[in-house]
C-alpha cells in the first residue's frame, strides 16, 4: 500500500496522499455552517434502506444524500489498494491521479454505497495537479455531484468526511476548515502542488479522490493528502488533523479539460526545485538531472543550484511562489526571469514546456 511523502519546508506542508483504503468524502452541516440557499443542487438520492432519515439541512441529512454519489475505487475484483471518487455529469467519476497511478497496469473496478460495481477506464489524467476522471462501463442511477465555489469558504466552516478509512465502511468525522489557500507538494517526487483547503476532520490512507462539499452538498474540494509526523515511505500513517483537499476553483477547470480532451497540460520549467530551500527564491537542486536536459531551463542557460529571484516580473519570495505563479501560465509562454549564481545576478527568457512530456 504505497503512500507518498514529500519534504517540509517554511511553507510548504509535509504530507501523504490519503489514497489507499477506502472510501472517503466532506460534508458541510448547516446547523454549524452557511444556511441552505436556492442555488442548492437538487440532493434526492434515496436515503439507504432500514436509515432514520433526517432533513436536508442537517449533518446527517447531507451525509444521506451525498453519500450514494461517493465511489470507492480499486483494482478489478477487489485487487491492489483503494481511493474514492464522486460522480459528475454523464456518470464520470473524479479521483486523484495518485489512486489511479497505484492501478496503472490493471483492471479499475468502481463500488457504489449500495454494493454495485462497475468496471470503469481512464478518461485522462494531470498528475500536476493530482486529479485523473474515470468513464464507468455500467453506471448506477446516483444524483451527480455538482461543484461549488471555493473562494466562498473560510477558516471555521465545518465539514464532515464520510467513508471507509482503512477498509471501515461508514465512517463519520467532522471538523472545520482550518486553513485556506494552504501550499501543499504532494506524489512521490513532489509533482503536484496545489493551494489546498486545509481540514481537521479525520482523513485516513483510503480517503483521496472523495469530494468535500458545503452546506448545500456542492463539491468545494477534492480530497488529497494528509499531513505525517515523520512516517517513512510505504509506512501507514493516521489522522493527526491536517488534511487537504484541491479547491473546487481549480479541480472544475482541470476535470473539463480532462474529459474534453484527455489531458490537462500544464506549464513547466524542466528543473527540479528544493522544497526545503529557507531563504529567498526557488533554488534548483544542486545535483545530475536537477535540469532536464534540452528542457526550458537547460535552453534558458540555466544549471543546478541557480537561485531564481524573479519570474516574469514578481519576486520569487520561495518555491511555493514560483509554483503558484507557473500555475497561471500554459506551456510555450515566454517568461523572462533572474536567477542568482556564483554571487551574481543574470536574466535569461524561458519558454514554458509541458509537465505532461
Amino acid at each position: 500500500m504505497p503512500l507518498w511523502a514529500v519534504l517540509v519546508s517554511l511553507s510548504v506542508v509535509a504530507v501523504v496522499s490519503a489514497g489507499v483504503g477506502g472510501v472517503a468524502g466532506g460534508f458541510v452541516g448547516a446547523e454549524n455552517g452557511a444556511a441552505a440557499d436556492e442555488d442548492a443542487p437538487d440532493l434526492n438520492n434515496e436515503v439507504p434502506s432500514g436509515t432514520p432519515s433526517r432533513e436536508p439541512d442537517t449533518i446527517a441529512g447531507v451525509a444521506q444524500r451525498v453519500s450514494p454519489s461517493v465511489v470507492s475505487i480499486h483494482g478489478d475484483g477487489g485487487a491492489g489498494g483503494n481511493g474514492s471518487g464522486f460522480i459528475i455529469q454523464n456518470n464520470y467519476v473524479v479521483t486523484n491521479a495518485h489512486v489511479t497511478d497505484a492501478l496503472e497496469g490493471g483492471g479499475i473496478e468502481v463500488a457504489y454505497s449500495d454494493g454495485h460495481t462497475s468496471a470503469a477506464s481512464v478518461v485522462g489524467q494531470a498528475v500536476s495537479s493530482d486529479l485523473a476522471v474515470l468513464e464507468l462501463d455500467d453506471p448506477l442511477s446516483v444524483k451527480a455531484l455538482e461543484f461549488g465555489d471555493s473562494e466562498d469558504v473560510t477558516v471555521g466552516d465545518s465539514v464532515i468526511a464520510i467513508g471507509a478509512p482503512l477498509g471501515l465502511a461508514g465512517t463519520v468525522t467532522t471538523g472545520i476548515i482550518s486553513a485556506v489557500d494552504r501550499p501543499v507538494s504532494t506524489g512521490e517526487q513532489g509533482e503536484a502542488f496545489i493551494e489546498a483547503l486545509q481540514t481537521d476532520a479525520a482523513i485516513n490512507p483510503g480517503n483521496s479522490g472523495g469530494p468535500l462539499v458545503d452546506a448545500q452538498g456542492r463539491v468545494i474540494g477534492v480530497n488529497s493528502a494528509i499531513a505525517t509526523m515523520g512516517t517513512l515511505p510505504g509506512e501507514q500513517s493516521g489522522s493527526i488533523g491536517l488534511g487537504f483537499a484541491i479547491p473546487s476553483e481549480e479541480a472544475e477547470g482541470v476535470v473539463s479539460h480532462l474529459i474534453e480532451t484527455g489531458e490537462d497540460p500544464q506549464a513547466d520549467i524542466g528543473a527540479d526545485l528544493v522544497l526545503q530551500h529557507q531563504q529567498p527564491g526557488a533554488l534548483i537542486e544542486d545535483g545530475r538531472g536537477a535540469v532536464e536536459s534540452g528542457g526550458p531551463a537547460d535552453e534558458a542557460g540555466l544549471e543546478p543550484g541557480d537561485l531564481i529571484v524573479e519570474f516574469d516580473g514578481s519576486p520569487i519570495r520561495d518555491t511555493p511562489a514560483l509554483l503558484e505563479l507557473l500555475g497561471e501560465k500554459a506551456p510555450n509562454d515566454e517568461v523572462r526571469i533572474s536567477y542568482e549564481r556564483d554571487g551574481g545576478e543574470e536574466t535569461a527568457t524561458l519558454t514554458l514546456g509541458s509537465a505532461s512530456d
